[in-house]
């Protein structure tokens, strides 16, 4: 099937085809077969790089109105964004911040680009633009199963549904083990395939041998390399530079930021720039000076440009050949230009958490998994086969390579059958709801009382009828964890009986509506509160803006800065020289070390409007530029958040609105 061939309007055909889109993957036809340039709901369980974005286009160019692109990541926001920016004559929008408003500007697009949680705070925030929406498509609807936006991304799409029955649905989902559960719940045509635009094998590395799952070996000896350096390490040093030796590119998975940046140093050390360069010229020693070499030297340069921090600078140092670390302790910049590079085959390899697995798109021609068990804070435990999976589909650039190779790391013949059974051959887990969490419920029934969804236990009983959880449990009963959830939502100050009498009627009291419309969770809602009374029987002049920021640092949705053995200690004494400052005295918090932790983080932000630089905090407390960045905007939007929260329980705490300003001031003058 040619595009040419689809209900595409000319400008449409002629962009495609200019793109180099002409003939359309097996996938895509089974989706347009499906229905999906009709309005029809589809569900796409199909592998990394087998089309999916094209079939989401589809959809929205086809559809009778405008579309929304529900996605989960805002890095993905931006590059989908921009996909869709580039289409002729198509309108497109992207909100991924702002939780406290209805993005009312949003209206009028022809495509909208969100997060779930975006969406969801619109919703809250009396959003009418979702009325009009004609499709709605949802990439990586998987993470249903995730136990932290599972529940906001559920929620979300049973609520557009509810709200515009006649919606187009399409949603988009990496290979899982039940995605006739995600279509049967959706009303959908499942297309579910195997195919890749380019053959991928996978296997396991132990003993100087990888064996594939077609039945081949490869022959990979390992060389004693750095003797600091453990045989796992080595092994996937000589696998990663096997691939640079053949002109591809690759990427390596490890379990922590310290291990990616350990990896890239050591990668560092086998000039893989100038192993590209030769790679380039085919062995040949009179070819002209290949790109490789002067590539990385640039893409150094524009690392430093984008920051001087001390981790900056160490990404800059490996880049100088063709290596890279990526983690989520790095600038959003140096994220950004790390990805952009390697897509544009300016970089060899890049060494990365799992994070990068989640739906960027940076494909490789080799895959290396050295590190399949992850640190919980309590132990180790081994990756879910999903995340494994979408790890090895990164494999395989189509137009450039001719195979993807994902290969695990193994320490021995032992650890090769171990692996090859709980991954090669394993397959990925079930999406299950993750709605019943009582933090969940909590913070969906709060919402759908104060958005007037739900004015009972009853009601809030049928507006969840709609989602995944109640379509997969037959008798989902779950009237008793939402009566919890309401009773402990009373006990909270957040519902009351309705003033209409005793009919079993609930309605959001003054604080809950607030708390819902700020997009925070009931329990910060109740964190913050408690630090307004503490506030009111405190002397005015050691109220500061140190107190704004503690109360809004020790709440759940503040991002938890680790605190080390070696600092714990001066933590400690800042906060005993600064408690006249803090709403939480030292006997008082119900856990100290997480209390710690938020004074911490506190100490930081209120250093940093007082004008550290990026530089002096990530050096004095051993965090990453990205650790700042989210810290940063996680504040100024609980600020903002606790600052509306005042007027309701009538304390005046004008440091809240002074805080925020100099944080986004900060932030301003440091972009």
């Amino acid at each position: 099937m040619r595009v040419a061939d689809l209900p595409l309007a000319p400008e449409y055909v002629d962009h495609f085809e200019g793109a180099g889109i002409e003939q359309l993957y097996p996938p895509q036809i089974a989706a347009v077969e499906a229905g999906v340039c009709d309005g029809d709901n589809v569900v796409a369980a199909v592998p990394t790089a087998s089309g999916k974005t094209f079939v989401a286009e589809l959809a929205l160019l086809t559809a009778d109105g405008p579309g929304l692109y529900v996605c989960p990541l805002r890095a993905l926001a931006r590059e989908k964004y921009e996909e869709f920016d580039a289409l002729p004559g198509v309108d497109a929008g992207i909100s991924t911040g702002d939780y406290d408003s209805a993005a009312s500007d949003l209206a009028g697009n022809d495509v909208i680009v969100a997060t779930s949680e975006k969406v969801d705070s619109a919703i809250r925030n009396g959003a009418e633009w979702v009325d009009d929406l004609a499709c709605v498509v949802v990439d990586e609807v998987h993470l249903l199963g995730s136990p932290g936006r599972g529940p906001t991304l559920e929620v979300t799409l049973a609520t557009l549904r509810r709200r515009t029955p006649d919606v187009q649905v399409v949603a988009l989902s990496a290979t899982v083990d039940n995605p006739e559960d995600i279509a049967a719940w959706l009303d959908a045509e499942l297309v579910e395939s195997a195919w890749r635009p380019v053959d991928l094998r996978v296997g396991v590395h132990a003993d100087d041998t990888v064996r594939f799952d077609d039945d081949t070996d490869l022959s990979v000896p390992v060389d004693a390399g750095d003797p600091a350096s453990d045989a796992d390490t080595e092994a996937t040093v000589d696998l990663v530079r096997g691939a640079v030796e053949d002109g591809g590119q690759a990427l390596a998975f490890v379990s922590s930021r310290r291990e990616a940046e350990a990896l890239a140093d050591r990668l560092s050390e086998e000039r893989l720039a100038a192993v590209a360069a030769e790679a380039d010229r085919g062995g040949d020693p009179d070819a002209p000076a290949a790109d490789p070499e002067r590539a990385a030297a640039e893409v150094a340069e524009e690392l430093r440009e984008a920051g001087t921090t001390g981790t900056g600078e160490r990404l800059a140092e490996a880049a100088a050949w063709s290596v890279a670390f990526h983690h989520a302790g790095l600038s959003s910049d140096h994220r950004a230009l790390v990805e952009r590079a390697f897509r544009e085959r300016r970089l060899a390899v890049i060494c990365a958490t799992p994070t990068l697995a989640a739906g960027v798109n940076v494909p490789a021609r080799r895959v290396v998994v050295r590190d399949q068990r992850r640190y919980t804070g309590s132990g180790t435990e081994w990756l879910p086969v999903l995340e494994v999976h979408q790890m090895c589909g990164r494999a395989g650039r189509p137009h450039l390579d001719p195979y993807g190779e994902a290969v695990l790391v193994a320490d021995d013949t032992d650890g090769r059958e171990e692996l090859w059974d709980r991954y090669v051959t394993a397959d990925p887990e079930r999406v299950e709801s993750k709605l019943r969490d009582p933090a969940a419920l909590r913070t969906h029934t709060l919402a759908l009382v104060a958005t007037g969804v739900a004015g009972s236990q009853a009601a809030v009983l049928d507006a969840l009828s709609g989602t995944f959880y109640a379509s997969r449990t037959a008798n989902p009963d779950l009237g008793g964890a939402v009566g919890d959830a309401v009773a402990s939502l009373i006990d909270d100050g957040m519902l009351a009986a309705s003033s209409g009498g005793d009919d079993g009627g609930i309605e959001a009291t003054d604080l809950g509506a607030q708390v819902s419309r700020q997009y925070v969770t009931p329990e910060t809602g109740v964190r913050i509160a408690e630090g307004l009374e503490a506030v009111a029987g405190m002397d005015d002049a050691d109220v500061t803006e140190l107190t704004a920021f503690e109360i809004v640092c020790d709440t759940p949705d503040m991002v938890d800065t680790y605190l080390g053995n070696a600092e714990r200690a001066e933590i400690y004494q800042f906060a005993r020289d600064r408690s006249a400052e803090l709403t939480t005295g030292m006997t008082e918090a119900t856990d100290f070390e997480a209390w710690l932790e938020s004074v911490k983080t506190a100490r930081i932000l209120a250093e940093w409007v007082d004008g550290a630089s990026v530089e002096e905090l990530v050096e004095a407390y051993r965090i990453g530029p990205g650790d700042l960045e989210s810290r940063i905007e996680r504040a100024e939007w609980l600020l903002g958040a606790a600052d509306a929260l005042a007027d309701v329980v009538g304390v005046d705490m004008p440091a809240f609105a002074s805080a925020r300003e100099r944080l986004v001031s900060s932030a301003e003058e440091d972009t």
